[in-house]
């Protein structure tokens, strides 16, 4: 696969997980303490279940193409940015790991305020990566387009 075809893939998963991403932070997250207790884990158990699919493909497409644009590069793309880029998405990994999937294994149990109040905060930092990401392959997609 060429470069520029990798750093297509590349963008487009990255500025759709930018619009879901803001759209989880602005709408979706905040509705959460609206659920009710009663209905919480059910509810958390299927947002679980139905965001999985929507999020883990065009995460994966995304990683594994930013690996492939620092291994293969892309004349698109200067190796500084795709080495930042991958450095972007694997923090957004970490802090996916370490931050917000605990926050939902302990709502998964029922609401807990201290657990949803941590969840929307610390989802600010994937939120402003994927920002900083989008924005940058935006940058250099305007720069690629007038050469």
């Amino acid at each position: 696969m060429s470069g520029n075809l990798l750093f297509l893939f590349n963008l487009l998963a990255t500025w759709y997980m930018v619009g879901l991403i803001w759209m989880v932070q602005i709408v979706h997250y905040p509705l959460f303490d609206r659920v009710g207790s009663e209905a919480f884990s059910r509810y958390e158990a299927d947002h679980g279940r139905l965001i999985t699919p929507i999020v883990g493909v065009p995460m994966l497409v995304e990683l594994v193409t930013a690996i492939l644009l620092v291994v293969s590069g892309s004349t698109i793309l200067p190796r500084w940015a795709s080495v930042t880029g991958l450095g972007l998405v694997i923090a957004i990994w970490l802090s996916t790991a370490f931050l917000q999937v605990p926050c939902h294994n302990r709502l998964a149990h029922g609401f807990d305020a201290d657990a949803y109040r941590t969840l929307v905060t610390t989802n600010w930092i994937r939120t402003l990566l994927w920002s900083a990401r989008g924005l940058m392959l935006a940058f250099f997609t305007v720069r690629g387009l007038q050469s």
